[in-house]
């Protein structure tokens, strides 16, 4: 995971306050952490940048480790929300849910079958809204998606899943101002099986967009 910005990075963390570890055939409290989150300040707003667990599957222990993973990382933005309910807060990345149906075209990724879709993980995304959290892009682009898997031509068929976001606080998400899926970002001879989502934001009082500052998931 990465932070870049041409202002100055404040207050680093690697990992968030009580993220669980991970390492399979073992339990307990002191596992290793994984490099799945890093979050700064820039400019006043509170940026994590997050690589959720994949889940593998039903019977893997690294699908309980990524409903843990993301209970946690509820919990620690509903506390920081309660200390401070008007941080400009956002999460950013790869959360490996697609949380709604509209966010599934991949005819291979079933209800039942496979993770990303299972009501578990779809109940954990929901829950960051209970949280303090909104969806900024969704409301700006209501079709596409993030990511298409490399086999059986998933991109030119438009077979993808939305499961990269940017999700903010309340006064994160009235200072976004535009919102856009990079997706031909996913052509080319060796492009990632995901594409950026941006986020333009407006952070000043005299609302001048000559430059807005802009937000990557």
């Amino acid at each position: 995971m990465a932070i870049a910005s041409r202002e100055p990075l404040e207050d680093v963390e690697i990992g968030f306050p009580d993220m669980p570890g991970f390492e399979k055939g073992k339990e307990g409290p002191d596992l290793p952490q994984e490099a799945r989150a890093i979050g700064a300040t820039v400019g006043g707003v509170r940026v994590w940048s997050l690589y959720v667990p994949n889940g593998r599957g039903f019977d893997d222990p690294h699908y309980a480790y990524k409903l843990d993973w993301l209970d946690k990382l509820r919990q620690y933005t509903a506390d920081t929300l309660a200390k401070d309910p008007d941080l400009r807060l956002a999460l950013t990345g790869d959360f490996n849910i697609a949380p709604t149906d509209a966010d599934n075209g991949d005819p291979t990724v079933v209800e039942g079958a496979t993770t990303h879709v299972s009501p578990p993980e779809r109940a954990a995304f929901a829950a960051f809204e209970t949280a303090g959290l909104t969806d900024v892009v969704r409301p700006l682009i209501p079709t596409g998606y993030t990511y298409w898997d490399y086999k059986q031509l998933r991109f030119p068929r438009n077979e993808g899943l939305r499961i990269d976001f940017i999700l903010g606080s309340r006064a994160f998400a009235d200072a976004v101002q535009g919102a856009e899926i990079h997706r031909d970002e996913r052509k080319g001879e060796v492009p990632s099986d995901h594409v950026p989502v941006v986020a333009d934001l407006d952070l000043t009082d005299a609302g001048d967009d000559d430059d807005l500052p802009m937000i990557f998931g």
